[in-house]
């Protein structure tokens, strides 16, 4: 039996309902936090052609899934989330420390803003952005 405050209510507010979080949630908050780390290029797919490509279908109305969260797939729970990611590093720096440094970044950014405990952040590396290649987004027609 939980006690009751004056008036038959119960005294944590929080025992009062339940707060979902939906997985697109968790994915652009990782995906702003993977972004923010120095030596990440980009997120998802490493091919020039399959980010040109993410790039054009996030400019169309309905397209799949928005740029922040590109190259982010999480697992969310009641507690807990696990969280995948896909990104493309800088050449040069070291790929061991940035990973490091997206996870802690990550990890704090998402159990922070959700409450939730993050038991797992996968990387994996798709490729490696070397100085002499141009930038694959498209630039947009419109100004």
């Amino acid at each position: 039996m939980t006690e009751s405050a004056p008036g038959g209510f119960a005294k944590d507010p929080a025992e009062r309902g339940r707060t979902s979080i939906a997985d697109g949630v968790v994915e652009k908050i990782a995906g702003l936090a993977a972004r923010e780390v120095a030596g990440v290029h980009a997120m998802g797919s490493g091919s020039g052609l399959s980010r040109t490509f993410g790039a054009v279908r996030d400019r169309v109305p309905g397209g799949s899934k928005s740029a922040v969260s590109r190259g982010v797939k999480a697992e969310v729970g009641e507690v807990q989330t696990a969280l995948d990611l896909e990104i493309v590093v800088v050449y040069g720096v070291s790929i061991r420390a940035v990973a490091r440094a997206v996870r802690e970044n990550v990890i704090s950014a998402v159990e922070r803003m959700t409450g939730l405990e993050v038991v797992e952040v996968n990387i994996a590396v798709s490729d490696v952005k070397l100085p002499d290649e141009e930038d694959d987004e498209p630039e947009s027609r419109l100004q």
